[in-house]
């Protein structure tokens, strides 16, 4: 997967868990729970979805590098690359 589609990714499991949430103009450097009303629930979720979707297992000392939307691509790009 490119940068670009792994953002989509990303983008498209937070709005079917999040449907309320208008994610069309995600500023990739601010937190995401600061744009977006996810609480450690929905967060949970997110992570359990990669796992699901993407079989890409995420520590919980991991986390915080799945705090904005550009370092989640960060993490994710390398492990996403040959799917």
């Amino acid at each position: 997967m490119t940068r670009e589609e792994v953002a989509q990714a990303i983008v498209e499991i937070i709005e079917d868990i999040v449907p309320d949430e208008d994610c069309s103009n995600l500023d990739g450097g601010e937190q995401l729970r600061s744009q977006l009303e996810l609480d450690s629930m929905d967060f949970l979720d997110i992570v359990m979805e990669l796992r699901k979707k993407y079989g890409v297992e995420v520590p919980e000392a991991d986390y915080p590098q799945l705090a904005t939307l550009d370092s989640c691509v960060d993490y994710l790009a390398p492990k996403l690359a040959d799917k």
